[in-house]
């Protein structure tokens, strides 16, 4: 088994508001801000007493985030993965306008198989979008957006899953230990 990480933290394309067109591949962010990931959109909002407690009485709301990357054509045949490791929250991710798979929180890292949707030898769009729109969802200040690492992942195509070794042992009453 052959895993390759590589870590795409550096220049993202950033727009705090809802934008349903940003996942499309075709789409012009040109205007958007550009930030590196880990990236909180909330703390450098204005602080006000009408917002709750638990988000440090910083704003949330809708963002959307995009990165275009290259896949190598020597990368045909291998499995293709986006790795996250932490989201706030409520997100969905697409490639290339497909959608990839949606996070109802945003405490946990999670991956998607992007493989059926890649450009091999070409570049290719990941969009990310962001709702932390429900203010009062934790007991301590979140954040909002990609709080930690992402990275893309290769993989052969037979490998042994991400957390998917398991031992299940049995004891039977004629068995000494």
């Amino acid at each position: 088994m052959v895993w390759r990480f590589k870590k795409i933290n550096d220049s993202w394309k950033f727009n705090l508001q809802e934008t349903p067109d940003a996942k499309n591949t075709v789409f012009d962010d040109s205007k958007w801000q550009i930030v590196n990931v880990p990236h909180d959109w909330s703390v450098k909002g204005q602080l006000s007493p009408t917002l709750a407690s638990c988000q440090g009485y910083l704003p949330g709301g809708i963002a959307w985030y995009r990165k275009s990357i290259n896949i190598p054509q020597s990368k045909s045949g291998k499995k293709v993965y986006l790795y996250f490791e932490g989201v706030y929250n409520r997100s969905e991710v697409f490639i290339n306008g497909h959608s990839l798979g949606k996070r109802p929180n945003g405490y946990i890292s999670f991956a998607y198989d992007a493989t059926e949707f890649v450009k091999f030898g070409g570049e290719n769009t990941i969009s990310v979008r962001v709702d932390h729109s429900q203010s009062a969802d934790s007991r301590w200040y979140t954040g909002s957006g990609i709080y930690r690492n992402v990275w893309v992942v290769y993989a052969n195509p037979v490998h042994i899953a991400q957390w998917g070794v398991y031992a299940y042992p049995e004891v039977k009453k004629e068995q000494v230990l």
